[in-house]
Order: C-alpha cells, then sequence, then structure tokens
C-alpha cells in the first residue's frame, strides 16, 4: 500500500514539473517569435556609392559612353582584351585628350603627319587602318573616354549571415526546436511511467487482464471468399494489361531526353533573345533530308568578336530560373570554342591546333521511318517551332516531341496545304479539293497517310 502510494505522489511530481515547465516556457518562445520578425539593418553599399561619386565627377558620362562605345567601337575593341584593335580600358591615361580626339576622328591623317605614337600603333596591328569618326563631338569622345576608364562597383554581398531570429537578441531556431524536443521526451516519460503505476495498480488489486479473442487471420478470410479472389484476381490482370501496354508504347520513344552537351550551347540566349534565325546555323534543313549539326566555323562567324558576355567586373543580370549560368560560366563555354578551333585571342590568329567536339544526338528517328527536313521547311513552310516545341526558351536543348507514327499521322490529319504562291499544289488542290468534296485539303488527302510516303 506504501508502494503504491509512493508511486501514485512520484507520479503527480512528474505531472506538476511537466505543466509549470510548458507555462514558463511558453512566454519565453512567444517573445523569441516576436523578436525573429523584426526587420534587418540594410547594409550599405559603400563602394557602390563610391563608384557612383566618381562617375559623376569625370569629365564625361560614362552611361551614354557606354551606348556610343557599343555603337562605334565595339565591332573592333573591347576593354580588357586584344580585338582587331588594342584593348581600350584606361586608354585616357596612356595618351592626351586633345591626341586622342584627332586620333579617333581621323586616325589616316594623324599617321601622315609621321606622329610617333600614331605611326607606332599602326605598324603594330599589321598597318591596319582604323576607321574615321568626324561626326563624333569632342563630348561624345568625352563620355566613351569615360567609359573605358569607369570601374563598375564590385556585387556587394549582403553581408554575414545572420541567425533567423535575430543576431544576439535570443535564441535561435536550433534551440527552440531542442527545447520542444525535450518536451516531448519528458511527456513520453511521464506518460510511460503513469503506464507501469496502473499496470501494478491492476495487478495489486488482482484486476486480470483483457483476454483477446482469437480472430480468423486477414488472408484466410480472403482465400475463403471466392467471390472476392475472381474479382481481385480480374483486377490484377486487367491492370497488367494496361501498364503492359502503356510501358510498351513507349519503347523507343524518347520525348524529354535532354543530355549533356560537351559544350553548353542556349538557343534560349541565340534564337531568343538575340533573335538569330534557326537556319542560320541549321542551314542545310532548307535543302536536305537532314538537319545539320553546324560547324564551329558558323559559331566563330560572331565569336571572333564575341569573346565574352560581358567585360571582365561588369554585372550582368542573367535569368533566375537559371541561377548557375552566370556570365562568367557562359565565357568558360566561348573558351571551349576557342580551344576547339584553335583560335588564339591574344593574336587574334588560329593556331592550327583543332579538338573535335563529341555533340550528343537529341533526336533521332528510327532507320524504317524516311523524314525530310527541306520538304517540310521549304515545300510545307513549317517552323521549327511545330515539331521541336519553343526553341527560343530553352536554356537546355531537349526532345519536345515524342516524334512518334501517331503522332505524325495526326500531324498529316490536322495541317492543311499551304497554297502561297505555288503554282503546283494551286493545281493539285483544284482537282483534289473536287474529288474530296472540300475546300480545303489536308497533307492526309494529298497522300500524307500512304506506308510509302514514310517507309521504304
Amino acid at each position: 500500500m506504501r508502494q503504491r502510494t509512493s508511486n501514485q505522489k512520484r507520479s503527480k511530481l512528474w505531472l506538476y514539473c511537466l505543466v509549470l515547465f510548458t507555462l514558463f516556457s511558453l512566454p519565453s518562445f512567444a517573445q523569441l517569435s516576436d523578436d525573429s520578425e523584426e526587420p534587418e539593418t540594410p547594409v550599405v553599399q559603400e563602394a557602390t556609392d563610391v563608384a557612383e561619386a566618381a562617375a559623376e565627377e569625370s569629365a564625361g558620362d560614362w552611361k551614354n559612353g557606354k551606348t556610343l562605345f557599343n555603337a562605334n567601337c565595339a565591332a573592333c575593341h573591347a576593354l580588357n582584351r586584344r580585338m582587331t584593335g588594342p584593348a581600350l580600358a584606361g586608354v585616357e591615361a596612356k595618351y592626351s585628350k586633345e591626341w586622342l580626339y584627332k586620333w579617333i576622328k581621323n586616325s589616316t591623317a594623324l599617321i601622315a603627319t609621321g606622329d610617333r605614337q600614331a605611326v607606332a600603333i599602326w605598324e603594330e596591328y599589321n598597318k591596319s587602318v582604323m576607321t574615321a569618326f568626324p561626326q563624333l563631338s569632342n563630348s561624345q569622345i568625352d563620355d566613351i573616354l569615360a567609359y573605358t576608364s569607369y570601374v563598375p562597383p564590385k556585387k556587394v554581398a549582403d553581408g554575414p549571415e545572420t541567425p533567423v531570429n535575430g543576431d544576439g537578441g535570443g535564441m535561435n531556431t536550433n534551440i527552440i526546436l531542442g527545447a520542444l524536443a525535450l518536451i516531448l521526451l519528458l511527456l513520453i516519460a511521464v506518460l510511460f511511467i503513469v503506464f507501469r503505476t496502473l499496470k501494478k495498480f491492476a495487478q495489486a488489486q488482482g484486476i486480470p487482464e483483457p483476454v483477446r479473442e482469437e480472430r480468423t487471420p486477414l488472408w484466410k478470410a480472403f482465400v475463403n471468399n471466392q467471390f472476392l479472389v475472381l474479382t481481385t484476381a480480374i483486377f490484377a490482370l486487367l491492370a497488367s494489361a494496361f501498364f503492359g501496354y502503356g510501358f510498351l508504347m513507349q519503347v523507343g520513344v524518347d520525348q524529354g531526353y535532354q543530355p549533356v552537351q560537351p559544350i553548353h550551347f542556349s538557343h534560349r540566349i541565340h534564337a531568343g533573345l538575340n533573335g538569330v534565325d534557326c537556319k542560320y546555323c541549321h542551314s542545310a534543313a532548307r535543302v536536305s533530308k537532314h538537319s545539320n549539326i553546324p560547324s564551329l566555323n558558323v559559331c566563330m562567324n560572331c565569336h571572333k568578336n564575341i569573346a565574352a558576355v560581358a567585360e571582365e567586373g561588369e554585372y550582368v543580370s542573367m535569368d533566375p530560373e537559371y541561377p548557375e549560368w552566370t556570365a562568367t560560366a557562359y565565357n568558360k563555354e566561348i573558351q571551349k570554342i576557342y580551344d576547339a578551333v584553335g583560335w588564339d585571342t591574344n593574336t587574334q590568329q588560329y593556331t592550327g591546333e583543332t579538338k573535335p567536339v563529341r555533340w550528343v544526338r537529341i533526336h533521332n528517328l528510327p532507320d524504317f521511318a524516311y523524314f525530310n527536313h527541306s520538304q517540310h521547311v521549304t515545300a510545307g513552310q513549317i517552323q521549327c517551332q511545330t515539331c521541336h516545341g519553343p526553341v527560343e526558351e530553352m536554356e537546355y536543348m531537349y526532345q519536345y516531341s515524342p516524334l512518334t507514327m501517331g503522332w505524325c499521322i495526326n500531324c498529316h490529319r490536322e495541317t492543311n496545304v499551304n497554297l502561297a504562291g505555288n503554282g503546283y499544289y494551286e493545281k493539285i488542290h483544284d482537282q483534289l479539293s473536287k474529288k474530296y468534296g472540300v475546300e480545303q485539303l489536308t497533307i492526309a488527302e494529298l497522300g500524307g497517310l500512304e506506308c510509302g510516303k514514310c517507309h521504304y
């Protein structure tokens, strides 16, 4: 009897401790939660302010100078690397302004006077004649020079990471979660003690434990019910046939296939932002059965002069959907092109040391299926996006359409014959539209569903 009384007292003591601990903890947690909602102190970007102040005090407007530089100078010059002409970063510190005015407006006339600096530059760059810009005023040249001397501020970090609930004003989230876990453990311990106490109390009072009734196992009940077994078997067979058919129909279908290429090429930037026509790179699609993989010489048509997404140190805002592709990352991919074709950016010449690029094919039809790009692109006037999807939005190229037989047949059934400026199709359309009694022929009525059109 004394043992039961002591156990009851001990259980009550544990319960009282738990209640008191919970009551004292809740206000503290509420206060910590309120403190965590305090606004963070904004970080003052001192580097940006200094740079902007320096730009305001300069002789020219560097923002306007950047526009003028891109319009008149960027074809032959860059700020931090040599191109057809020298790098122009800090050029104002190397030469006097008066000399730069004369050189930019008419370099040929300055060379003819025998100016030592002008002749030296002319001979260093293989006596290439620089384009004259007499239309530029001195103030505009000052703006360009301000841009070449402008040092963009480094992107200021947001400062050291602070705890979610403030920096030193209270406990952080980990401590709060630890305290809650401790309360949970105490509650479990109390329940365990109560269970043991009640069990001992029942044994002391001679209360027998409840006898569990024996029940038929579930699997035996299932086996004994023949209707349920038959229904389950039929359902299993139908489900197996459904999923088996769906699995087999996906064999050879590579929709969504997105391999990693040896050199990353962003269709989003080229075809989307810059508006490059698909057939500029894939020129064979207009005249051939196959659409060609562009040679790197096509890439070099532009990238001889585009060696970087942004000048060194210049901040370029990228698409937040692809945070991994920064200006630095894109610049490395351009360098891979140079390494493959053997292009030296310093001398602006080919070294003759080339490396093959092992591109990974994405779209691949079976050998028994015939598909002619020129028939669709040139004769049918089908847009590339019809089959390849919105490539102008794709950072990573992937197979957009299933390219299955059923997909092609549906397209032939739904696509009308394009009669614009095509006398051959106009004659065929007049004959077949009377035969089929329709106003507009589809590719299917033109013979697009015949087996020999695609299989040979």
